[in-house]
């Protein structure tokens, strides 16, 4: 796989009352692993003589992985990835939105909300996709279609995402969706996009929250989760520290959440600490530079769909739609940004306006405009990305539209720290990592240029920054070895009772190639 062209850190400033609240890991609470990555400026706050250098996956030449259905199939006309990918039971499983050719009439005074059907598919590789024959709900006058089944039903839902909790005490909840489908006021008016949450024992079946019913696909407003505003509630799913967040869409021309002035769509993140009951209050978790001033709605930068959330323990990883906006709907297309956070709440660009996956050309089935998918997995040596496809430029005329594609990476290698200047010092040192009491911790690096001429040199301090005596100075671990998980391996023991609680990392670039290391990762296990 090609490595793509460096781009240079130009600002990574941050609040420092921010940093100084979220540059703590508590890993007892997080995780049973650590991950710092080199753009996590929040765990690697120092350094010296680095630069962060972002890399793109490469799309798979076979794309799009799942495809538009046969006609006659209920996705016909689009396979919309507003879905997720859960890597569970020994499979990769696929869910996804299907229309058929009633897309056409979507426009007209009777819209049929319900043509919005959720559907499944799945792979024992990731990259080669089947759709079963689920048999649960009808179309077309048969069962034969792998159309999950949404228990009231029809609810129309454009977009959902999926969480798997396998530990779940109540075995019906193991699997959980966030939809965003419709609401209807009490006089059939009224069609603003809001929340609907789902549970299901095996995925394939689901049952709504609380049991209501649909009118016309859509939910009544006495029956709404959320208060009465559009949300787009179906862009991210994730429970931090055992409570429920949901990321969507929102405008803040139609309800304004924040504190402080910005125009256009914005990421917002609504909570539930039991996944029933939804808190009215909301947080505005991202917003583009370019929305703090005016401009005119659809025409500016805006942030599209919110973000989909790939939870790494200790930090979160983010895709969101990069919208560029115009007068007019052929000048409009979208891309995909990357996001981090630390509290699960509060997301930033490592690189501002960084595109980690840009549209393809005109007549590729990724044209115009891409959609973030909820699916990232790791695979041996390398990390799957999974993306939508709309084109918004044809307006309201609905072309056939969509599939799931597939974008790879170097395991993990989303971005990288190296030299910035040869025959320099360069280290950083990184926040404060806690470990767990009466546990062994066990340390990885992921990094590549390594050899005798350049190594990488890892110190561990305490919170105060003083030297751990059996693990820094003469005791220092010294890598030479390139690796998605190289083992550090110090040359004392980790004695639980005697070691340090807390615990920092430092690392030296040394040796006279030390210019061509990049480190992307490092790693600490518990065991």
């Amino acid at each position: 796989m090609n490595r793509t062209p460096l781009s240079y850190l130009t600002n990574l400033v941050l609040p420092l009352a921010m940093t100084a609240a979220l540059s703590h890991v508590s890993a007892a609470n997080e995780a049973s692993e650590v991950t710092l990555f080199a753009f996590d400026n929040h765990m690697i706050p120092h350094v010296q003589n680095l630069k962060l250098e972002m890399h793109k996956p490469t799309k798979y030449e076979g794309n799009p992985v799942v495809a538009r259905g046969e006609s006659g199939k209920a996705d016909d006309h689009a396979v919309q990835f507003y879905g997720s990918v859960v890597r569970s039971e020994g499979k990769f499983r696929l869910w996804y939105v299907a229309v058929d050719r009633h897309l056409l009439e979507w426009a007209t005074p009777k819209q049929n909300f319900a043509i919005w059907r959720p559907a499944y598919a799945e792979s024992e590789d990731g990259i080669h996709w089947t759709k079963p024959n689920l048999g649960l709900v009808e179309y077309q006058g048969n069962r034969d279609n792998n159309l999950i089944k949404m228990d009231p039903g029809p609810f129309g839902i454009i977009n959902l995402k999926v969480l798997h909790e396998p530990d779940d005490p109540n075995p019906d909840h193991r699997y959980k969706i966030t939809a965003q489908t419709w609401w209807v006021n009490a006089d059939g008016k009224g069609g603003r996009g809001t929340l609907a949450p789902f549970y299901s024992s095996d995925g394939t079946t689901w049952n709504i929250v609380n049991g209501v019913e649909p009118i016309d696909g859509r939910m009544k407003v006495e029956d709404m989760f959320l208060p009465m505003h559009h949300y787009e509630a179906g862009s991210g799913l994730y429970n931090w520290k055992g409570i429920y967040y949901i990321t969507g869409q929102s405008n803040s021309g139609h309800f304004q959440h924040g504190t402080t002035p910005y125009s256009g769509r914005e990421v917002l993140i609504h909570r539930s600490a039991d996944f029933e009951n939804w808190e009215p209050t909301a947080h505005v978790g991202f917003v583009r530079e370019g929305q703090y001033k005016d401009f005119k709605y659809g025409e500016g930068e805006e942030t599209h769909e919110g973000l989909s959330v790939w939870k790494r323990g200790n930090v979160l990883l983010g895709l969101s739609g990069m919208w560029h906006g115009a007068p007019d709907w052929p000048g409009r297309t979208i891309e995909l940004g990357f996001l981090i956070s630390n509290d699960g709440l509060n997301y930033r660009e490592p690189l501002t306006e960084w595109k980690i996956l840009e549209l393809g050309e005109d007549g590729e089935w990724d044209q115009g405009g891409l959609l973030q998918g909820q699916g990232f997995e790791n695979v041996g040596d390398q990390t799957f990305i999974y993306y939508g496809a709309w084109d918004p430029r044809p307006g309201s005329a609905y072309p056939p539209r969509g599939g799931v594609g597939l974008a790879i990476l170097p395991r993990d290698r989303f971005g990288s720290l190296s030299m910035r200047e040869a025959n320099k010092a360069a280290q950083l040192v990184t926040a404060v990592v806690d470990i767990p009491s009466q546990s062994t911790p066990r340390f990885f690096l992921n990094a590549e240029g390594l050899s005798d001429q350049a190594t990488l040199r890892i110190e561990l301090l305490d919170a105060r920054e003083q030297p751990v005596d059996q693990f820094s100075g003469e005791h220092a671990a010294i890598i030479r070895a390139n690796g998605f998980r190289t083992p550090i391996t110090f040359s004392n023991q980790w004695e639980p009772d005697d070691a340090p609680r807390s615990v920092r990392f430092r690392v030296s670039f040394t040796g006279e190639l030390a210019s061509d290391i990049a480190l992307s990762a490092l790693y600490l296990t518990f065991e």
